[in-house]
C-alpha cells in the first residue's frame, strides 16, 4: 500500500488532502508538513512512497525541498520518495524547475479527487505524470537552450549508442512499449537501457530524463518525436 507525505503551508487545503487520502482505498498518510524544511524532515522520519508536494511556501519552498529529500534519499542508499508537485498553472518555471529536481509529474490544485488518488498510484508505480505535449511546452518555454559541447558531463560519454536511442525517446513521452516497438527490441531490453543510461547520468525520475535530453540537445524544441532509424550521436545531440 502506498504510503502519502503531504505537503502544503495551507491548513485547509493540506487537512483536505489528508482526509481525501486517508479514506481512499489502497493508499495510507505517512504524515504532513507545513513547509519543505518539515518536509525534509518527515521524508526522512517516515520513508514514504509518494511526497505530495506544494511548490510555493514560505521559507524552504518545494523545489529546494525535492531537491533535499532525493539527496538525502541517494546519500542513504535507500529508494527516493516519487515527488507528485501541486500547482495552480501547468506552463510555470516553478514546475520546469520542479521536473529539473526530479520531481515525477504535476498535478494541478484543481484536480478532481479521483484523479489525485489515480495519478498517486501511477508515480508510485514508478510512471511519469504528465502529457508529452504539456512537457514539452513546458519545457520549450522555461529551458535554458542546450549546453555548449564543452559543458557536457564526461559521464555522458560513457552512455552508449543504444542507451541514447532510447533515452531520447523517451523523452519525446513514448512508453517503453512503444520504444521497444521503434528500436525492434523488448521492452524488458528498454528498461535495461534506460536504467543504466540513468543511473550513469545521475537521474532519478523519467521527467529528469525529459529536461536532461533537451538541456543537453538530445532531444530540440519543435523536433521530432520519433525516430527514423537508430539515432546517430554524429547526426545531432550533445555525442
Amino acid at each position: 500500500m502506498p504510503t502519502v507525505l503531504v505537503v502544503d503551508d495551507q491548513l485547509l487545503i493540506r487537512a483536505g488532502l489528508v482526509s481525501l487520502l486517508n479514506a481512499a482505498p489502497g493508499l495510507s498518510v505517512a504524515g504532513e508538513a507545513c513547509d519543505g524544511e518539515e518536509a525534509v524532515r518527515l521524508a526522512g522520519a517516515t520513508a514514504p512512497d509518494v511526497v505530495l508536494m506544494d511548490l510555493r511556501m514560505p521559507g524552504t519552498d518545494g523545489i529546494t525541498a525535492t531537491e533535499r529529500i532525493l539527496r538525502s534519499a541517494g546519500d542513504a542508499g535507500g529508494a527516493p520518495p516519487k515527488i507528485l508537485v501541486l500547482t495552480t498553472f501547468d506552463l510555470d518555471e516553478y514546475v520546469y524547475n520542479a521536473l529539473r529536481a526530479g520531481a515525477c509529474g504535476f498535478l494541478l490544485k484543481e484536480t478532481p479527487p479521483e484523479r489525485l488518488v489515480a495519478a498517486i498510484h501511477t508515480v508510485a508505480a514508478g510512471d511519469m505524470l504528465f502529457a508529452p505535449t504539456v512537457t514539452r511546452r513546458l519545457i520549450e518555454a522555461y529551458h535554458p537552450g542546450p549546453a555548449p559541447p564543452g559543458a557536457v558531463t564526461p559521464e555522458w560519454h560513457t552512455v552508449t549508442g543504444r542507451e541514447r536511442d532510447v533515452l531520447r525517446l523517451v523523452a519525446t513521452g513514448a512508453t517503453n512499449a512503444e520504444v521497444a516497438r521503434q528500436l525492434f527490441i523488448s521492452e524488458a531490453t528498454v528498461k535495461t537501457h534506460l536504467n543504466r543510461a540513468m543511473a550513469k547520468l545521475g537521474l532519478s525520475s523519467r521527467a529528469q530524463v525529459v529536461v536532461f535530453a533537451y538541456e543537453t540537445g538530445l532531444v530540440t524544441p519543435g523536433g521530432p518525436t520519433s525516430l527514423p532509424g537508430a539515432f546517430d550521436p554524429a547526426a545531432g545531440g550533445p555525442g
